[in-house]
């Protein structure tokens, strides 16, 4: 099986939204203040989702992409 988990940076936390291939959503929210530590994470608690939400106990192929959301302020001149 593969997902698709999609890692966004938003108001300064990492959030994860994870998909299998064919767009059936996982139900897996997870957050952490670093990136590194997020994928961690979904690695290790992934598979329990899928086997709790499809019966799928198989090999999981995890295609990880990166969004980061940042909000640039104008320089004021006077």
């Amino acid at each position: 099986m593969r997902c698709i988990v999609t890692l966004i940076w938003h108001e300064g936390v990492w959030l994860s939204d994870v998909n299998t291939s064919d767009g059936e959503p996982v139900r897996l929210t997870l957050e952490s203040g670093s990136c590194d530590v997020l994928m961690e994470r979904v690695r290790y608690a992934l598979p329990e989702m899928l086997e709790l939400n499809f019966g799928y106990t198989g090999d999981v192929e995890v295609l990880f992409e990166i969004k980061r959301i940042d909000i640039v302020r104008g320089v004021v001149t006077a």
